[in-house]
Order: structure tokens, then C-alpha cells, then sequence
């Protein structure tokens, strides 16, 4: 067993790292202030090859594997989450999905424009009355001639507001339950095509979370990703790549708040002397380092898993639920660490720590994480 990374690994580290400290990480508060997307930033990020770093160099793509996405992730979570949540979306949401049930003239128009930002893709699942329990989606697709006509609304859509194709989840057999769940691209251009209520949120501020609506909205038959009926594979496929991108935004959001609460324990002084003398506060930073070290491992044996075509599942969920559940303690003792001061928006930890909540949330909560490893421990035991 080898815990070590290639040369290549590590290269792919260092022009992620000198990206987010240059780029990122000065403007992080700016972005989140204002709300808003550099957008010329974006390109920069798929000039890098950062919006397609696991398509194959064919289809616009950087050609890399999973464990060089979750490096990517991880550094660019050091500088701004919202950022890095775009990155997420296009490769996990929105790319991957094409690459496993697309077909070649679909891979061939959509990956090239998606990986250098030219365009933007996203993904849509949830709905008012369908979280955690996906199969619950009332969106429909009824079929007409070459065509399905799309019809309902859509919620928590992660870059919905600007995105150019929306890869859609609806039901074209109610009788069949998520067996009857067909996946569909829809292009923002479509008549029938809209975006509602933009969601105001604890963070990721910068990065655009809505509602979209379709009403009466024809898509040929070209538009499906799949096969009629194999949507709820191609939600599950796509969320359980998505786990290793959260665990590993989360591990960048942690790293960066660790990195913060240290140093400023170095700077600070009480009674005299740094308060990182003091063994309570050496206590913090011991558990914020083991929790968010051990949280590493989980993530990356994930993406080695999908790596070498084993079942990764279970091992994403697993990853997911830890790694984001210490994103929100780290970021917690990170503001605990700097004392008042941790609590005012002039110091960075604090929106490290609205940031982070989210991570326990989407791509399946953490109640939901518990039920997929806990089914699959009583499966095989």
C-alpha cells in the first residue's frame, strides 16, 4: 500500500494551489459579499482545465482521473467555495454524467464548450416535494411524435440561473415509480424554458442557487441521456460521483480554516505569550488536524475506487458524510480558536463557517449517507 502521490499528482496540486492563492483567495470576500460570478474567472479556470479534467482530451477535456479532480477541488475549496461549487457541478453534475450515458454526438456537442466555459451545464433533480426522496418527482415528459413536452418546476438548481444545458430528471411513466424517471439535456434557449426564485442562502453567495420552470416545453427525442426509464440510474450515477467532489470541497474549506486558525494562534498573545502555548488551544488544532487528516484518506481512496472501476458507492458516501461533517466542526473550533474576532465578518473564518453547512446538505444529507452505508453494511453482512 503506497500513500504516496505521482509526480504528476503532485504537479496537478501545485497549479491548483498557485491558481486558488492568486486568483481566489483575495477576492474570496469580495465574492461573497456581492454575490457575484467573475465569469472571466470561469474561462481562466478552463484554460486551466479545471471545468473538464476528467473528459478525455477527444472531447475538450484535461484527460486526468478522479484522484487529480479531488486534488483540484480540494486546493481550489482553499480559496472560494462558490467557485469551486461551479467546478463541482460542471465535472461531476454535468460532464460525467454525459461521459457514462451519453451518446457520441451528444459527447461531441456539449463536453468541448462545457470544459474550455465557452458554455455551462448543470443538473436538476429536486423538487418542492422531492428531496431525499427523489423517486417522488412529478416533473413529466409526454411523449409527442419526436418530441416529449416537459412540464413542472425544479429547486436548488446549482448554477440554473446562467447555465446553457441543464441535464433534467422527469417522469414519462408515472405507473412505473423512479423506473419511469427518463433523463433529459435542456437547453436555456428553449421556449418554455425559465428561471425562477433565486434562493438567498447562509453562503456560497457568489454561486447562484434557483428555481427553474418548464412550461409546455418540447424536446426531441435526441435531447434524452440514456434510455427512456434509466434516469433514476443516471440521478443515482451522477450524486455518487458528486459525494467525492463534496468531500473534497469540504476538504479545502477545512484546510484553509485550520491553516487560518493556526496561524492566527501563532499571532495572537495573551497573558504574554502566543495563545498557541496555551494546551486548550493546542487541543483544537490537534482535532481540527486529525479529523480533517482522516477525512483525506476517506476521499481519496473514494476517488482511487472509481479510479480503478470498483464499486465506489458506499466509499463516496462514506467520505461525504465524514469529510462534511468535519468541514462544520473544523470551521466551528476554527472560530473558537480566534475568540470575538472569529465571529466578525473582517476575518475570514466566519464565512468558512456558513460555507461549510451546506456540505452536510446537498448531494444527499447526511441522514441519507447514513442510510446507504448502513443498507449496504446489512446487505453484506
Amino acid at each position: 500500500m503506497d500513500f504516496s502521490l505521482s509526480e504528476e499528482h503532485e504537479a496537478i496540486r501545485q497549479v491548483a494551489r498557485e491558481f486558488a492563492e492568486k486568483k481566489l483567495v483575495p477576492r474570496a470576500g469580495e465574492f461573497d459579499r456581492t454575490g457575484q460570478i467573475d465569469f472571466a474567472l470561469v474561462r481562466e479556470m478552463g484554460e486551466a482545465g479545471f471545468l473538464g479534467i476528467t473528459v478525455p482530451e477527444q472531447y475538450g477535456g484535461a484527460g486526468l482521473d478522479t484522484l487529480s479532480y479531488t486534488i483540484v477541488l480540494e486546493e481550489l475549496g482553499h480559496g472560494c467555495a462558490s467557485h469551486c461549487t461551479i467546478v463541482g457541478a460542471h465535472n461531476s453534475l454535468f460532464a460525467h454524467p454525459l461521459l457514462c450515458f451519453g451518446t457520441e454526438e451528444q459527447k461531441r456537442f456539449y463536453l468541448p464548450p462545457i470544459c474550455s466555459g465557452e458554455k455551462f451545464g448543470s443538473f436538476s433533480l429536486s423538487e418542492p416535494n422531492a428531496g431525499s426522496d427523489a423517486a417522488a418527482i412529478e416533473a413529466t415528459a409526454v411523449p409527442d411524435g419526436d418530441h416529449f413536452v416537459l412540464n413542472g418546476n425544479k429547486i436548488f438548481v446549482t448554477n440554473g440561473a446562467f447555465a446553457d444545458y441543464i441535464i433534467v430528471m422527469a417522469k414519462t411513466d408515472k405507473s412505473q415509480g423512479w423506473r419511469g424517471i427518463t433523463a433529459f439535456i435542456v437547453h436555456k434557449d428553449t421556449p418554455g424554458f425559465s428561471v425562477g426564485h433565486i434562493e438567498e442562502k447562509l453562503g456560497l453567495h457568489a454561486s447562484p442557487t434557483t428555481e427553474l420552470i418548464f412550461q409546455d416545453l418540447r424536446l426531441p427525442k435526441t435531447n434524452i441521456l440514456g434510455k427512456v426509464g434509466e434516469g433514476f440510474k443516471v440521478a443515482m450515477e451522477s450524486l455518487n460521483s458528486g459525494r467525492i467532489s463534496v468531500g473534497a470541497h469540504s476538504l479545502g474549506l477545512a484546510g484553509r480554516a485550520l491553516y487560518l486558525a493556526l496561524k492566527y494562534s501563532k499571532e495572537r498573545k495573551q497573558f504574554g505569550q502566543p495563545i498557541s502555548s496555551f494546551q486548550m488551544i493546542q487541543a483544537h488544532l490537534a482535532n481540527m488536524h486529525c479529523r480533517l487528516a482522516a477525512s483525506r484518506l476517506l476521499v481519496y481512496e473514494a476517488s482511487w475506487r472509481k479510479d480503478k472501476g470498483l464499486d465506489y458507492a458506499t466509499h463516496a458516501a462514506t467520505a461525504k458524510l465524514v469529510a462534511s461533517e468535519m468541514a462544520t466542526y473544523v470551521t466551528h473550533r476554527a472560530i473558537q480558536v480566534l475568540g470575538g474576532y472569529g465571529y466578525l465578518r473582517d476575518y475570514e473564518v466566519e464565512r468558512l463557517y456558513r460555507e461549510a453547512r451546506v456540505t452536510e446538505l446537498y448531494e444527499g444529507t447526511s441522514e441519507i449517507q447514513r442510510l446507504v452505508i448502513a443498507r449496504d453494511l446489512i446487505k453484506h453482512s
